[in-house]
């Protein structure tokens, strides 16, 4: 019987594209963020370099390979691909994942994570906001598109790796919200109808909290939430505009004194707001953290955990195994966030400072008896 089912993100954007290189400049890759962080204040771990696999190259697969061997040694079950489909046939960052689905290979479980949100260029100001340039739109275009998109969607649904929940396929939304409802009918609806039990649709939930139920009733099975914010962002978010630029305020003066990120957060007092008491509820899944630091894209002001470590993760990842050990074993879910996030500070591939700790770290949480 498994204690959990853990899934990790799978960022593919480290290898050139057309795109990428008209926008950022040629040879842009997830690494070029990464080369360029700077440390920016004491302690701060930045830059990050990677170890085992090194700046490595997706178009390469035996990069790929070994990726899955890391993972298969976490005990992690597979890879959620995140999947850039911005309508009208137009994909992102395809390449990598296209080529796992056609040759078959790493032999290693794997599912989508509709990343359906548009792209922009932001341009930070000294008050923390930003102006953003659409790049790229995300579109709904209809029915016609929509089943353009589900043609692809059912190639990778019945490939044998396709990780599966009670017969039916996982699938990801990273922005459920705006989705259009009859976009869920219709997946949903040529899911069973390709021969499927259904469609296992997971919506990713940052803020408003409370439209879980709405999305229930729209035809979602599960929910994961984001919880990268300060451990009192609902109350801020709730107490109006005046408190909420109160906050900022705040936020900003601290920052200015401490020398470092206003939306800087002690990782070993925050682990424990990262999995509550609802994601032992049967629809919830929980989202495991082993690091932050989005400084490497925002720069002051980015958002980051300082102080985290592959000990104080192991006692994070026992939080979500303990969340969903009563729960029917195929919905045992356990979402990591991420797998290879090296621009935002967030990962479990090997590094020069902690080499496979957080591996062998989330391996511990596995064996251990609850």
């Amino acid at each position: 019987m498994n204690k959990a089912r853990i899934i990790a993100f799978y960022l593919p954007q480290f290898h050139p594209t057309e795109e990428n290189d008209i926008w950022w400049g040629k040879g842009f890759t997830e690494w070029t963020n990464v080369g360029n962080a700077k440390s920016l204040f004491r302690g701060h771990y930045q830059p990050r370099v990677p170890a085992d696999l090194g700046y490595y190259d997706l178009r390469i697969p035996e990069v790929r390979e070994q990726q899955a061997q890391l993972a298969q040694e976490a005990g992690i079950e597979g890879f959620c691909y995140w999947h850039y489909w911005f309508g009208n046939g137009k994909r992102l960052l395809e390449r990598p994942f296209n080529e796992v689905l056609n040759s078959g290979k790493p032999d290693y479980p794997f599912c989508l994570g509709w990343a359906n949100h548009s792209w922009y260029a932001k341009t930070w100001k000294k008050d923390g906001t930003s102006n953003n340039s659409l790049l790229i739109e995300q579109i709904y275009p209809g029915m016609d598109e929509a089943k353009s998109h589900f043609s692809f969607l059912l190639r990778s649904f019945k490939d044998k790796r396709y990780i599966l929940v009670d017969g039916k396929p996982f699938f990801y939304v990273f922005d459920p919200l705006s989705l259009p409802v009859e976009y869920v009918s219709w997946f949903k609806q040529w899911t069973i109808e390709a021969g499927f039990k259904g469609l296992y649709l997971v919506a990713n939930l940052v803020f408003p909290f409370d439209q879980k139920e709405k999305l229930l009733s729209n035809g979602y099975d599960a929910f994961s939430y984001q919880r990268l914010g300060s451990p009192t962002s609902k109350l801020i978010l709730n107490s109006g505009r005046i408190g909420r630029g109160v906050f900022k305020v705040y936020q900003s003066i601290k920052g200015f004194i401490m020398h470092r990120p206003a939306r800087t957060y002690d990782y070993k007092k925050y682990y424990k707001y990262l999995v509550t008491s609802e994601e032992c509820n049967r629809n919830t899944i929980p989202v495991l953290i082993p690091q932050w630091d989005h400084t490497p894209r925002s720069g002051m002001n980015g958002n980051l955990f300082i102080n985290s470590t592959p000990d104080i993760f192991y006692k994070h990842a026992l939080d979500a195994i303990n969340a969903v050990e009563n729960k029917p074993e195929e919905e045992r879910l356990i979402l990591l966030k991420s797998w290879n996030e090296w621009g935002e500070g967030n990962y479990m591939e090997p590094d020069l400072k902690y080499g496979k700790q957080y591996i062998y770290a989330l391996q511990k949480a596995q064996n251990v008896q609850l």
